[in-house]
């Protein structure tokens, strides 16, 4: 009973060193946030201060929460198709080079162009409903998938794929058993980034033509000079983008305990 309580201990004393600086700084930045405004340093109407925007986000949250939903929704949508088809199309790349140098430069050239400037025409192609901003969310996160799957089916020891060959394990096989765990690590984190890029593509979505969504209440909020607003939508996006960046990495921790990048944890948390 004392080495599981002695472990738990371990994990929350863990939990809080990780957690301490990061939550510090936020706080200095929220104390940064308030000096300016309580000195008046710059006018309310162009930043309001920390009390205000809070007293905004309780006073009007049915209406965020409503608008928060459907960027949750896209957001969610986008990524998990974005997650599925990038590792699909990353595993033919890694198995096909003709597929992988046919593929790879359109990837690339889909990627530099900017999300915004293509926007539009998939409002004039897919009406104005949820179906543009889920598609500009995929293409937004589809990339770092592909490419942190790609590494990681790559970076497998060549000598480990020989052995499973001599023994004669079949290519499916060698993928489950050797290919799909090594690379874990790498899609993680490409998974990672990709969340919070799939919120960023949700909102660009609604910037282009919504009437629902954070990028509406964005949108209306700035055309009607309500900084509190603004600045409400803004920290609510903000937390959205956090949220499933903890769940992606609550995943991680809970799929590949084994992982080196976890062992120092592991020590930490030993009684």
């Amino acid at each position: 009973m004392s080495m599981n309580l002695g472990g738990s201990e371990g994990r929350l004393l863990a939990a809080l060193e990780k957690s301490w600086r990061p939550a510090a700084l936020l706080a200095a930045c929220f104390a940064v946030w308030w000096a300016i405004t309580f000195a008046q340093l710059v006018p309310p109407y162009l930043v309001p201060s920390p009390g205000t925007t809070l007293a905004v986000m309780a006073d009007k949250w049915p209406y965020l929460w409503q608008h928060t939903w459907v960027t949750t929704y896209e957001t969610i949508l986008g990524f998990a198709i974005a997650a599925i088809f990038g590792v699909l199309a990353a595993v033919v790349m890694v198995y096909s080079t003709t597929v992988e140098k046919t593929l790879y430069p359109i990837l690339l050239f889909a990627q530099v162009v900017p999300k915004i400037a293509i926007a539009p025409l998939f409002v004039v192609w897919l009406g104005f409903g949820l179906t543009p901003k889920i598609v500009v969310a995929v293409l937004i996160a589809f990339f770092p998938v592909v490419i942190a799957m790609v590494t990681g089916l790559k970076s497998v020891d060549p000598e480990m794929l020989q052995l499973a060959s001599t023994m004669g394990a079949s290519p499916l096989k060698t993928f489950a058993k050797i290919r799909f765990p090594a690379s874990l690590p790498h899609l993680f984190s490409g998974l990672k980034v990709a969340v919070t890029l799939a919120v960023t593509g949700a909102v660009v979505g609604e910037f282009v033509g919504a009437n629902q969504g954070l990028g509406f209440v964005i949108l209306q909020a700035n055309g009607n000079l309500d900084t509190p607003m603004l600045f409400a939508g803004l920290l609510v996006m903000s937390l959205i983008g956090v949220v499933l960046f903890v769940l992606v990495e609550i995943a991680e921790r809970w799929m590949l305990p084994w992982h080196a990048s976890r062992r120092g944890e592991a020590v930490t948390a030993t009684p």
